[in-house]
């Protein structure tokens, strides 16, 4: 579990209890935190990935982002699409979409080449968590607020998060 650093958290900002992390005291720029909870990733019931060999992007006002290795994916189900992004911290991101619907918005991404830093979360992959099923440990992962981000919101997580309204300038 990430421990806090000493930062102080802004006001607004949920108090963590037991068990819980802040996405208030994740720094920045981010970590990579590795991770063996059990992740699972499902498209219409069907189990596409699962993995206890993950990688989690920490972030200050984000919550964690999982990458789950090329290995525990069943890529058959997927299929790469022109869209990139690039991040500041990673890289060029690559999108994947369904294999059975690939004009449809994008479910997942990668950095096929990521930066230096960040090069334990090459040949890893994530999830959209608000357009596929997405578990950790069991419990049903919410999306993080806002289209763009990709956040994995659990009941360990307390925020608020960045991507709800009124939160462009964090």
């Amino acid at each position: 579990m990430w421990q806090f650093t000493g930062e102080k958290r802004p006001p607004f900002a949920e108090q963590p209890g037991p068990g819980q992390e802040s996405v208030w005291d994740y720094p920045r720029p981010p970590v990579l935190v590795p991770s063996t909870s059990l992740v699972e990733v499902f498209i219409r019931g069907r189990r596409i990935a699962h993995s206890r060999q993950l990688q989690r992007v920490l972030e200050t006002a984000s919550p964690p982002t999982y990458y789950i290795p090329a290995a525990d994916v069943d890529w058959q189900t997927l299929v790469q699409t022109g869209d990139r992004s690039y991040c500041e911290w990673k890289g060029e991101a690559t999108y994947w979409a369904l294999a059975a619907d690939p004009e449809q918005t994008p479910v997942a991404w990668s950095y096929e080449n990521p930066s230096d830093r960040f090069a334990a979360i090459d040949r890893h992959i994530s999830f959209y968590p608000g357009r596929v099923e997405c578990f950790v440990d069991g419990e049903r992962v919410r999306p993080q607020p806002g289209e763009f981000y990709g956040g994995w919101v659990t009941s360990k997580i307390v925020g608020p998060f960045k991507g709800g309204p009124g939160t462009g300038h964090w």
